[in-house]
């Protein structure tokens, strides 16, 4: 194959790779996981009989992740860049060059080799394989003294300074980071709350459904709102809308209940049945679901009041 043929066949895989990321479906109906949990948003709520497998923390929230553990790639072990003693990038680079310089130069196919050259151009080869070598170790040298030179700190996350980092303190392979403190304490859940959050999800439900703006900002947080205004703005968009009706809970249980200040949270694990469609605005078609039989969908709702008001609706992740 040529190269202008490999060209062509890179590029047609990188269109196919496009085309794929861009048919991929977006977040599920209501944005996927949204919202915010306070201090405990970037935690995985725990497990209850309703959703007993681990549901990963908010995907898209507003409250700043403060946990470092929870942090970028960059921090987790599995990325931790190669040490000094392992040689990383600059051993490998330089014993690549010299085995592959000097293979080359005894076989009299090296850098610039010449017919006939022989041994001496070997010889210089070798020579210049070395000069090499050494210029790309110190080179590569320099990074470990620079950070020397500064205390050997890395940036803290929280107050922004150096914060010196010694082998006795620093965290080991798997080791876990030790958590931040929150200033939270559990609250108990009474059945009036539980009467509550039912309501709450059927109303929100409905609301949704009906395309209801006002009456969905008078149930969530205004975080919340600004996704669902999202989905239904990208529904409309499309020509579609997403009815929800007949929404019945079959069962449900308290994850976390918990207060931070005058603000109370209560994330509660539900299972509910609903008749979830999306039809076409224009025509009432239905594109997708099934409009005579219901489905079940289990999801974790956190609600949040403040001052003892009532609650509403703070987060909703996918089980």
């Amino acid at each position: 194959m040529t190269g202008k043929g490999f060209q062509y066949c890179g590029a047609l895989a990188m269109g196919l790779a496009v085309s794929v990321m861009l048919a991929t479906p977006a977040d599920a109906r209501r944005g996927g996981s949204i919202g915010s949990r306070g201090s405990r948003t970037h935690d995985a709520p725990a497990a209850t009989a309703t959703a007993p497998n681990r549901v990963a923390p908010v995907q898209r929230s507003m409250t700043e992740n403060r946990n470092p553990a929870q942090g970028s790639a960059a921090g987790s072990p599995m990325a931790k860049p190669a040490s000094a003693k392992s040689g990383g990038l600059a051993k490998g680079l330089i014993g690549g060059l010299i085995a592959g310089g000097l293979i080359g130069a005894l076989l009299g196919n090296g850098f610039g080799s010449l017919a006939g050259a022989g041994f001496l151009m070997a010889l210089l080869q070798i020579a210049l394989i070395g000069g090499l070598a050494w210029f790309l170790l110190r080179m590569f040298r320099r990074k470990p003294v620079l950070a020397a030179a500064h205390g050997g700190g890395v940036v803290s996350p929280f107050s922004g300074g150096l914060a010196p980092t010694t082998p006795a303190s620093a965290p080991s392979f798997g080791a876990a980071y030790a958590p931040v403190a929150r200033a939270d304490r559990d609250i108990p859940i009474e059945q009036s709350d539980k009467v509550a959050f039912e309501r709450l999800l059927t109303d929100v439900q409905d609301a949704f459904g009906r395309e209801d703006y006002a009456r969905l900002r008078e149930l969530t947080t205004p975080e919340v709102m600004s996704y669902f205004a999202e989905e239904l703005s990208q529904n409309a968009t499309n020509g579609r809308r997403n009815q929800v009706t007949g929404t019945e809970l079959i069962a449900a249980d308290v994850a976390e209940a918990w207060c931070e200040g005058d603000t109370d949270y209560a994330t509660i694990a539900m299972r509910y049945a609903s008749i979830d469609i999306m039809v076409d605005r224009a025509t009432g078609t239905v594109i997708e679901g099934d409009p005579a039989n219901a489905t079940e969908t289990t999801e974790l709702w956190t609600f949040v009041r403040k001052s003892r008001d009532a609650w509403r609706l703070s987060a909703v992740q996918a089980a």
